[in-house]
């Protein structure tokens, strides 16, 4: 698979930002997260917008944003990083089928359909709410800190010195419901790279970070 646009998709905590980090150090592209991007856009909207408002309440309680209005930062933030980069790895940018298709019409006309691929990394919803139970990040450029031993007393983010917090996207019952509606409006998004002729593989989400990394590696 010789991509310059490279999507890996998985349910929360599948570890694709951990991966995608990973891959973009490897190849020498661009990390591109889409949950940055919306917590950026909501964070920074005027929220006397009343749609705009509306939507950052389903985001708060776990639901996805409209798809339209993602897919609309979603070309916004490329166009600005376009010219940067020799290419993308997207974690989290292939939610939903709409959104998906907007996505890749769009970064067909950039790269060509033969350059396009994904990989998805299988996770149970068990493993999902054990994993985002635990998860912390630092408030500054929100790292995540490791779930080990070594890092469970710490304070303050060893990158950056900011403070460590737990998300509210990150309480059980969020979870449970942002793993509901993976399954419910992913799995389309799957189907469709399929169906349509992107490259489109799978890996065990389930094994050490360094197995997983080997195999979307391998996979490419």
């Amino acid at each position: 698979m010789q991509s310059k646009a490279i999507f890996l998709i998985g349910p929360p905590g599948s570890g694709k930002g951990t991966q995608a980090e990973l891959l973009a150090k490897e190849l020498g592209f661009y990390h591109f997260e889409i949950s940055k991007v919306i917590e950026k856009k909501f964070k920074e909207a005027d929220l006397s917008d009343k749609e705009i408002a509306h939507q950052k309440e389903h985001w708060i309680a776990g639901e996805l944003v409209h798809p339209e209005l993602v897919a609309k930062w979603f070309r916004e933030e490329v166009e600005n990083l376009k010219n940067r980069a020799s290419g993308f790895v997207f974690s989290g940018s292939a939610r939903t089928l709409e959104e998906t298709k907007q996505n890749l019409t769009y970064l067909s006309e950039i790269y060509s359909k033969e350059n396009i691929g994904a990989v998805e990394i299988k996770l149970s919803e068990e493993e999902s709410v054990k994993r985002n139970s635990a998860r912390r990040i630092c408030v500054k450029n929100r790292h995540p800190i490791p779930n080990f031993p070594e890092f469970a007393n710490i304070k303050v983010c060893p990158e950056d010195g900011s403070e460590i917090i737990t998300r509210e996207l990150d309480k059980p019952e969020i979870i449970k419901e942002r793993y509901r509606v993976y399954l419910r409006d992913t799995q389309p998004v799957i189907d469709y790279f399929k169906k349509s002729g992107y490259k489109m593989k799978e890996v065990n989400g389930e094994q050490p970070i360094e197995n997983v990394f080997r195999d979307i590696k391998a996979s490419l």
